[in-house]
């Protein structure tokens, strides 16, 4: 995989996760269409997180000059598609996905790997505990 390739699927990946989208899947699809590159396959459990997912995609790219060259089905919930060219983002409601199942339509596709979550220690809760005393006489 080429490292402008994967650096900018991983744009892609990183937009679609900071909004939770589900069981994230990346497939490389070079070889076998010329549609894409890639495909983006996520789902949102509701027609409202998957417009948000969409939507953060495209404000996140957006921010980096890289503009859709079509979107499709945004005012339904149920598939969000992002045509960005070299990269596809199928944003669904999860019984759609079921449906259509694209996974399995490109199953001699291999799955790119997903980058690390970035992880942050959110801090410690727990008071130290003062020295305890002992009780008088003991």
């Amino acid at each position: 995989m080429s490292e402008d390739f994967d650096h900018r699927v991983t744009l892609f990946l990183r937009a679609v996760t900071a909004k939770k989208a589900q069981d994230v899947v990346a497939l490389d699809v070079r070889g076998l269409t010329s549609i894409a590159d890639c495909f983006i396959l996520c789902h949102g459990t509701s027609s409202r997180q998957v417009s948000a997912i969409a939507d953060h995609v495209e404000r996140e790219l957006r921010k980096r000059r890289i503009r859709p060259l079509s979107v499709e089905g945004a005012s339904e919930g149920q598939w969000v598609l992002l045509d960005y060219g070299d990269v596809v983002v199928h944003v669904f409601f999860e019984s759609t996905r079921r449906l259509y199942d694209l996974e399995g339509l490109w199953s001699d596709a291999p799955r790119l790997p997903l980058p690390a979550a970035r992880r942050t220690r959110a801090p410690s809760r727990r008071r130290s505990a003062a020295p305890v005393e002992p009780l008088d006489g003991q």
